[in-house]
């Protein structure tokens, strides 16, 4: 959590790192610290898959840093800051749905159920990649 924290304060501020003062920065980048672990968490009650918190960091988080840049840049607008949201969520879905049906049509994108009930550690490296969460 600490490191999906971190790493959405860069994402926050990286929208437009430019404007902001450096203690605007720094708030931006701890609003988006904050904002993922509740995105993380809220994710999880809604049973959505996203293991290692990349929606939240980059998606929701994202988000906030393009709603920030209105903290500092005068020329920004609300429409535009919109607009930028639904053009780069259409392009990641569009472009995200040819690659993974070209995976899917070439090479599939799913493991067999007997791999899935091993683990990828397992089938891949041959070891348990955590053995002391084993079973007994």
């Amino acid at each position: 959590m600490a490191l999906n924290g971190a790493l959405a304060g860069l994402v926050a501020i990286t929208a437009d790192p430019l404007s902001p003062t450096a203690q605007m920065a720094t708030m931006i980048g701890g609003i988006g610290g904050v904002i993922v672990v509740v995105s993380i968490l809220s994710l999880d009650r809604l049973k959505i898959d996203d293991p290692v918190g990349a929606i939240s960091v980059h998606g929701v988080v994202g988000i906030w840093g393009l709603f920030a840049v209105l903290l500092s840049n005068g020329d920004a607008t609300f429409g535009g800051q919109i607009i930028g949201i639904v053009s780069i969520f259409a392009f990641t879905f569009v472009a995200s749905l040819v690659v993974w049906t070209i995976l899917k049509m070439i090479m599939g994108i799913r493991v067999t159920e007997e791999e899935e009930y091993l683990g990828m550690d397992v089938v891949d490296c041959g070891i348990e990649a955590y053995p002391e969460f084993k079973r007994s």
